[in-house]
């Protein structure tokens, strides 16, 4: 029978990084105890995004995070400025990644690569409480 489960991830920042919170998906998954299904994430929030990743070299995150700079740096080439000199960079990257990610479910774990892990991407300075609306559809 189709169950549907609801929960929010509180993930806290302390400012630009990727910050993995994939054991917290995982654990709501066991907690659920679903054999299969499907989980959505929704990062609600503008200024920050999600991400699946390799967790195994710190490295491959730097990298992601210096690449997006250099595609939307800071500066006084934006419009939009009313929230800071890193609000509108963090807006378009937000946009150039994703605020939703969809991760499969089998055999009651997620269906992740051996090197995969879940990420918020925080890309504004300062520290936030990021929010990300959990749901899980399955059986």
């Amino acid at each position: 029978m189709l169950q549907q489960f609801e929960t929010t991830f509180d993930v806290p920042t302390k400012g630009v990084g990727a910050y993995e919170f994939t054991n917290d998906v995982a654990g709501f998954v066991r907690q659920c105890g679903l054999a299969t299904g499907l989980v959505n994430l929704l990062v609600q929030h503008t200024s920050a995004s999600l991400t699946i990743q390799e967790n195994a070299d710190p490295d491959v995150q730097a990298d992601l995070l210096d690449a997006l700079e250099r595609l939307a740096p800071e500066g006084n080439i934006y419009r939009h400025s009313a929230e800071g000199p890193d609000d509108m960079p963090a807006h378009i990257k937000a946009a150039l990644t994703s605020t939703t990610l969809a991760v499969p479910i089998f055999e009651g774990a997620l269906r992740l690569g051996t090197w995969q892990g879940i990420y918020l991407l925080e890309h504004r300075r300062r520290g936030h409480h990021r929010r990300i609306a959990c749901h899980i559809l399955g059986e």
